[in-house]
């Protein structure tokens, strides 16, 4: 939809770690929306906040775009998550 592309085009790939933290948190404290959302909240504005200083001091004076961040970290945690999903790696 037209407010989707909006929100995209504004704040770029930052919404991957609105995907990325509440199956994070799903695994370490269960399906309880009452605990879920509110971790969910705190855990990724930490990791956003995260992602935006190693953005910044990375390769400074310059500035790496923060969704390259998020994209470099979340990549391989869905990695994990679909070879769980198939039975390739156990954990």
């Amino acid at each position: 939809s037209a407010a989707v592309g909006a929100s995209v085009a504004v704040s770029g790939g930052i919404g991957f770690v609105g995907i990325v933290v509440p199956h994070l948190l799903r695994l370490l404290i269960g399906p309880d929306n009452r605990y879920l959302l509110p971790a969910s909240a705190l855990l990724g504005a930490s990791l956003l906040l995260l992602a935006d200083a190693v953005a910044r001091t990375i390769v400074a004076p310059a500035e790496l775009p923060i969704g390259i961040v998020t994209a470099v970290a979340g990549a391989p945690f869905f990695l994990w998550i679909l070879l769980r999903k198939r039975g390739v790696v156990d954990l």
